[in-house]
């Protein structure tokens, strides 16, 4: 990184306040656990509840940080709220981290500088699955 002209070290560090709140909003497992579900499709607020097994409460307060930040939308229909990731920084990285953790690992294996694709394939329910990797014994 040393390389870097002045104006490009300049805006580096311009953006790197928001690149570490992004993180941090990504850093919390259910917020990474909710954005990583409805990157697939949208879902309702029931729908998450039943299928990541957390709580009204927790999910409320945390899709109101998600929703604060700018990385989620709403949608009304009836009674319902439907929530779908707003922020395509988000979904890039969701993507990778999929891709990463969730595929067979020969796309990740293979470079050595992650590029996010846009027209990756996803098949419904297969992003959510990284997040219940649970770490081999050392």
């Amino acid at each position: 990184m040393t390389d870097l002209a002045p104006t490009a070290m300049d805006e580096l560090k311009a953006r790197a306040p928001q690149a570490a709140e992004l993180l941090r909003q990504l850093a919390n497992p259910n917020r990474l656990l909710i954005l990583c579900h409805i990157a697939q499709e949208e879902r309702s607020v029931g729908q998450l509840e039943v299928d990541l097994g957390i709580r009204q409460p927790a999910l409320s307060q945390q899709l109101a940080e998600l929703r604060q930040f700018g990385l989620v939308k709403t949608r009304r229909q009836s009674r319902s709220i439907y929530y779908s990731i707003a922020d395509e920084r988000a979904e890039a990285v969701m993507v990778m981290l999929h891709e990463i953790f969730c595929s067979d690992g020969t796309a990740a294996a293979g470079r050595t500088r992650a590029t996010p694709t846009a027209a990756t394939p996803r098949q419904r329910g297969d992003t959510a699955r990284f997040a219940r990797i649970v770490p081999a014994a050392r």
